[in-house]
């Protein structure tokens, strides 16, 4: 009798072991993918766990996004759009940071990202673009508060940075995440 109460415990303990394992590898590589943004969402969500399915989730939605690499003559397009609306910013700096999230925007979805609002953008850039998504909340935050009194222009300048962080990164990315799904 005690023999096979050893063996189930000795089982149970196993069980254990590895469920703390496969979850300290699952979290491990959310970290890994996800960077700062990992964190945030811990922070947001209250907990590690809850985190941990959100991010998840964010990659199963993402698995289900056709994104694609752009055409070198779409890029070039691209490329002149963005020197344009930096040309803009010498005469109109709140106006240019406005165009810059356009852009953005529009980069997006011509790469196949849903633009359906802010919040899921960033959902859905958390998962192949997490090291850049500060950059591009930053930019939001500041074009929110563009065209008020309390907007300087070096704030807008800023934007612009941040936003450019973001537009290179999805401009010259090109099947980056195609690559990803296939190795999958």
């Amino acid at each position: 009798m005690s023999t096979i109460v050893t063996i189930v415990a000795v089982v149970v303990i196993l069980a254990v072991v590895a469920l703390v394992l496969r979850t300290t590898i699952r979290r491990q590589r959310l970290r890994e993918r996800f960077g700062p943004e990992y964190e945030r969402t811990v922070q947001a969500k209250h907990s590690r766990g809850a985190a941990d399915r959100d991010l998840r989730a964010r990659e199963e939605r993402h698995e289900t996004l056709e994104i694609r690499p752009l055409p070198s003559t779409v890029r070039d397009r691209y490329a002149r759009d963005w020197t344009s609306v930096q040309e803009h910013f010498v005469d109109r700096p709140d106006q240019a940071v406005g165009e810059a999230d356009r852009l953005v925007t529009t980069l997006m979805s011509e790469r196949g990202y849903p633009t359906e609002g802010y919040e899921q953008q960033k959902r859905d850039l958390s998962v192949e673009h997490a090291q850049t998504l500060q950059h591009y909340r930053i930019a939001h935050e500041i074009n929110e508060r563009a065209g008020s009194r309390g907007t300087s222009t070096e704030e807008l300048r800023s934007a612009m940075v941040h936003y450019r962080a973001l537009f290179e990164e999805l401009l010259h990315d090109g099947g980056t995440a195609s690559s990803d799904k296939e190795r999958r």
